[in-house]
C-alpha cells in the first residue's frame, strides 16, 4: 500500500514543487521519518498534503485507501482561513481534539513539521524557520501527545531551539 499511496501522490502533486525539488523530495523525506511507525503512518505521509494542495478529495482518498487513512489525511489538511494564522489557529484546535487511533495523524504532522524544519535549515531559509519557531509553542500543545513520537519531538524542539539556525549557516 505504501508504493500506491506514493504513486496517487506523486500523480497528484504532478508538477509541484517544493522548493527547487520536486515535490516527491518532501513526500519522500516526510516517509522516512514516519517509516518507524509504521506501514499506515507512511501511507498518511504520503497523501498528508493531498487534499489540501491537489484536486484529491478525501472520499477519493477513502476509497482508495480505507476511512483510518483519509481520516488522519482530513486532520492533516488544513482548514479555511483568510491567512495562514486563521488557517493554522482553526488546524491547530483540531489536532489538539484528536486522541485514539487517530493520533497516527500526530505522528505524521510531527514528522511534516521536522521535515519542513530540516529543509529551511539546509537551505538557510531563516524566514521559514523563524516562522515554524514562531509557531511551534502552540503547535506542540495542539499535536504533542506523550510517548507517541517522542524522537520527531526531541529534533525539531532542539532544531527549533534558540540559536539553532546560527549553527547550520
Amino acid at each position: 500500500m505504501q508504493q500506491q499511496a506514493r504513486s496517487f501522490a506523486i500523480h497528484a502533486h504532478a508538477e509541484q514543487k517544493y522548493g527547487d525539488h520536486p515535490y516527491s523530495f518532501h513526500l519522500d523525506a516526510v516517509a522516512a521519518l514516519a517509516a518507524p511507525y509504521g506501514e499506515e503512518a507512511v501511507v498518511v505521509a504520503y497523501l498528508h498534503d493531498t487534499a489540501e494542495d491537489t484536486d484529491a478529495t478525501i472520499a477519493e482518498i477513502e476509497d482508495k485507501f480505507g476511512p483510518k487513512i483519509a481520516a488522519c489525511v482530513s486532520l492533516l489538511t488544513d482548514e479555511p482561513g483568510a491567512n495562514r494564522k486563521e488557517r493554522k489557529a482553526k488546524t491547530y484546535a483540531k489536532l489538539a481534539q484528536v486522541h485514539g487511533p487517530n493520533e497516527l495523524a500526530l505522528v505524521v504532522k510531527a514528522a511534516d513539521r521536522l521535515a519542513n524544519v530540516r529543509a529551511c535549515l539546509a537551505d538557510c531559509r531563516q524566514s521559514l524557520w523563524q516562522l515554524y519557531r514562531s509557531e511551534h509553542q502552540v503547535f506542540r500543545t495542539s499535536a504533542y501527545r506523550v510517548g507517541l513520537c517522542d524522537p520527531l519531538w526531541v529534533e525539531l524542539d532542539s532544531l527549533l531551539s534558540e540559536g539553532a539556525i546560527d549553527a547550520k549557516v
